[in-house]
């Protein structure tokens, strides 16, 4: 009889109604991915199959199937909001057992994990304490610690020396001792020029080190003497430059030492930090015919640093901002891949589960092996498409309809032959 498969169709069109109302629920869910109810008929059939005038039986859910295709990317002022251009998932953590995700709304917990609203944490490749990228799957996890300083080594001064001035009128003197009663420091008329810059001890404490420039009798000859926190350290180092300006390159490197410095506090006290080494490179110091001048100075110590921010590049590295104007890498994202991502188990809470029929994950880094790229301080939409859900609804009511149409056309055949006399 119809009524059977009558029903099977009300079934079918009630299936599909319930899915397309998921999707409408979910149209403003990130990382959301739409999905379709797919129909397979049904024969009664034999051990030999079915004949060739057999009548169906009705219809059967054969399946509900997402589509992974890209939602619109919706920028955020989060620098946590992560949105995945292109193929791959979001490796999460969910007490050891592996979930998948679309969706980047991340936060950080009590404990500097990067987390989900749920508690998934963040998976990365971790990097090593100096910032270096390794093989190693794990947690995105925020150091919030203070950072070690690191000793000033070397300073890099380029500067110009003017080839136009004369030897100074007096005589540059010293040792000097800013510390000393009553202190004493070089006259500004026993030198040419001069330029500081702010060097750092072991314990990330600020000094300033001065260097003062002074013109000698000797064509093209000048005298570099230095010191720290006023107190002489070095000098007279002496440069000899080339009728052309330059350091002869066969006296490459020119630099100047300075050897077992000892920090001192304000008071001129010792600040506890080991005695270190300074290197002063000039090798990129010119004496031309023009005002002097320093175009560059760079040191390579900095001072301790706090959190201040994160930031996170296309390629799916966390680069921790600190306070003392250092960064360094955390870790960067891990995203898995999978040959077949249809056969994901879904979750809820927009994250997935592998299975067999998915495939293992290839997990890998963004960019690479046909992954997609991260945009930082965005979400991925889903990728409902409102219109055509309300189009399909449309459809799923009718089949409804002639479906619910066929059981009273059947009833209607029945009565008549009930009422055979």
């Amino acid at each position: 009889m119809a009524f059977d498969t009558a029903i099977s169709g009300i079934r079918a069109a009630t299936a599909d109604l319930g899915v397309i109302g998921n999707n409408i629920a979910n149209s403003s869910t990130t990382g959301f991915k739409t999905s379709r109810a797919e129909f397979a008929d049904i024969y009664a059939t034999s051990l030999l199959g079915a004949g060739g005038n057999a009548i169906g039986k009705g219809v059967s859910v054969a399946g509900i199937t997402q589509e992974f295709t890209q939602g619109n990317i919706s920028f955020t002022n989060n620098a946590l909001d992560l949105a995945l251009s292109g193929n791959g998932f979001f490796k999460l953590s969910d007490n050891g057992a592996a979930v998948y995700t679309r969706a980047g709304s991340f936060q950080v917990d009590r404990e500097g994990y990067i987390v989900t609203n749920e508690g998934h944490r963040l998976q990365s490749y971790q990097a090593d304490s100096i910032g270096n990228i390794t093989g190693q799957v794990g947690d995105l996890q925020l150091d919030t610690s203070l950072i070690d300083p690191n000793p000033t080594g070397v300073v890099d001064l380029t500067t110009n020396l003017d080839s136009r001035e004369a030897p100074p009128a007096a005589a540059f003197g010293g040792p000097f001792d800013a510390f000393a009663t009553p202190p004493t420091a070089p006259d500004p008329e026993s030198y040419n020029a001069t330029t500081s810059t702010t060097v750092y001890d072991g314990l990330g404490n600020a000094h300033v080190m001065t260097a003062y420039f002074v013109k000698t009798a000797a064509a093209n000859e000048w005298e570099v003497h230095t010191t720290v926190d006023g107190v002489t350290t070095s000098g007279p180092d002496t440069l000899t430059f080339q009728s052309n300006g330059k350091f002869d390159p066969n006296t490459l490197p020119v630099a100047v030492s300075i050897t077992g410095w000892n920090p001192l506090n304000e008071a001129g006290l010792p600040t506890g930090a080991e005695p270190q080494d300074l290197t002063i490179g000039l090798s990129d110091a010119t004496q031309f015919g023009a005002a002097f001048a320093v175009s560059a100075i760079r040191q390579d110590g900095y001072t301790t640093g706090q959190l201040r921010g994160l930031d996170i590049d296309d390629s799916g590295v966390a680069f921790a901002r600190y306070t003392n104007g250092q960064t360094r890498a955390l870790g960067q994202v891990a995203v898995a891949g999978f040959a077949n991502p249809n056969g994901l188990q879904p979750l809820g809470d927009t994250g997935w589960a592998e299975t067999f029929s998915s495939g293992a994950a290839t997990v890998g880094t963004p960019g690479t092996s046909g992954l997609g790229l991260i945009q930082s301080g965005a979400l991925e939409d889903s990728n409902v498409e409102i219109t055509e859900q309300l189009v399909n609804m449309i459809v799923a009511q009718r089949n409804f309809q002639a479906n619910a149409q066929v059981i009273q056309t059947e009833d209607a055949v029945t009565q008549t032959v009930i009422n055979l006399r």
